[in-house]
């Protein structure tokens, strides 16, 4: 019962931009790939973003070139920049390991985008 921390969601109309931060425990943390997921309602949760434990980036189609994941492996923080959001960005944001789940899913933090 391990659960990453999840901030930095919010209101912003389309085209805006938001960062999210993920606190997580270093010893899972440090020696596995973290990934950002997000579901909206009546939705699967789905992966959008990832780095890898040894530094490469993946996105999902729908996110690339607007979405940066980046990592701080002494801070044990996982982030997300999101610019030139869309209203089919609203979700709830989650992180954790990927692709074996070694944390429980947190609360998450909410994005909406809508004007």
């Amino acid at each position: 019962q391990v659960q990453p921390v999840e901030s930095g969601g919010g209101l912003v109309q389309p085209g805006g931009s938001l960062m999210l931060s993920c606190a997580a425990s270093g010893s899972i943390f440090q020696i596995n790939a973290m990934g950002w997921f997000r579901q909206a309602p009546g939705k699967e949760r789905e992966l959008v973003a990832r780095f890898s434990a040894t530094g490469m980036r993946t996105y999902a189609d729908s996110v690339k070139g607007r979405f940066t994941i980046s990592r701080d492996n002494v801070k044990n923080t996982l982030y997300l920049s999101m610019y030139s959001l869309k209203p089919e960005d609203t979700a709830t944001y989650y992180c954790n390991t990927d692709p074996k789940r070694f944390f429980s899913w947190g609360r998450g933090t909410q994005v909406t985008v809508s004007s």
